[in-house]
C-alpha cells in the first residue's frame, strides 16, 4: 500500500509551500507534517514527500537523515531523547542515558515492548546551560538528577 496525505494533510502541504519562495526550502516543515501524517518517514514516505516537493529520494534522505527530531522506524508514544553534545557530557548525560536505560530497559535506539518509550541519544538540544537534559516528544527536561528522572518517568505511565 503507496503512502499518501489526506485531502486534510495535502491542503496542509500546499499551504506550507506556499509560504517559501522554493518549494525546496519547505522541506524541514513539510517532513514534519508528514511525520505526523505517518508517524515516521520510512522509505515509502520519502519516496512520496520527494515525488511532491520535485527532488530525488536521496536528497530527501539525505535531510531526513540529518535531523534527530525525524525518525526513520517507528518510536515509543515517549520519545525520551537525551543529549549528549559537550555541555551535557560534562554535567552527567551519561548517567543519566545509565538510569534511563536501566529503568526502561532497552538501549539507546530501542523501544520499549509495549511501545510506551523510545530512548535516543542526540546532538545538541540547545540548551546548554541547563544540562545534563533531555526532550520527550516536544517538552524539554533541563537540570536533570536521577530524582527529577524518577519523577518524569512517573508522570509519564
Amino acid at each position: 500500500m503507496a503512502v499518501e496525505f489526506s485531502p486534510e494533510t495535502l491542503k496542509r502541504f500546499e499551504e506550507i509551500v506556499s509560504r517559501y519562495p522554493k518549494k525546496e526550502a519547505a522541506m524541514l516543515p513539510v517532513l514534519y507534517l508528514a511525520q505526523g501524517e505517518f508517524g515516521y518517514l520510512g522509505s515509502e514516505a520519502i519516496e512520496y514527500v520527494a515525488k511532491l516537493m520535485g527532488l530525488s529520494p536521496a536528497r530527501v534522505y539525505g535531510v531526513v537523515t540529518f535531523y534527530t527530531m525525524l525518525n526513520m522506524k517507528p518510536v515509543g508514544k515517549h520519545h525520551i531523547q537525551v543529549c549528549r553534545t559537550l555541555s551535557c557530557a560534562l554535567a552527567g548525560a551519561e548517567k543519566i542515558t545509565e538510569l534511563l536505560r536501566a529503568k526502561l530497559g532497552i538501549r539507546a535506539g530501542e523501544t520499549t515492548p509495549d511501545g510506551r518509550f523510545t530512548l535516543s541519544e542526540v546532538e545538541c538540544l540547545a540548551s546548554c546551560g541547563t544540562g545534563p537534559m533531555m526532550q520527550i516528544n516536544d517538552d524539554y527536561y533541563e537540570n536533570l538528577s536521577n530524582e527529577k528522572i524518577e519523577e518524569i518517568l512517573r508522570s509519564l505511565k
